[in-house]
């Protein structure tokens, strides 16, 4: 099925962005977003299907190529525990 959707120019700048950043034509972004809205919740199952699954982990590493490495004695016991005094 072909659709037409006006939108804003806010609306438009930020679907071509958002389909470069992860690297699909606009037309293609568009329909994942549309197939994802139309998709049937999760809430109530318990659990979620795989696809949902990969959506929500890549939602949350979104962006986290720009936080900074850490190196390994930020993650020992004594860094993240405070003794007591």
């Amino acid at each position: 099925m072909t659709i037409q959707v006006e939108l804003n120019p806010e609306t438009e700048a930020r679907l071509i962005s958002e389909a470069a950043a992860h690297g699909v034509a606009v037309e293609e972004y568009a329909g994942e977003l549309l197939r994802a809205a139309l998709r049937p919740s999760s809430s109530g199952r318990g659990h979620l299907t795989p696809e949902e699954a990969e959506e929500l982990l890549r939602g949350m590493a979104e962006g986290s190529e720009k936080l900074p490495l850490l190196p390994d004695e930020a993650f020992t016991r004594e860094s993240i525990y405070e003794e007591p005094r």
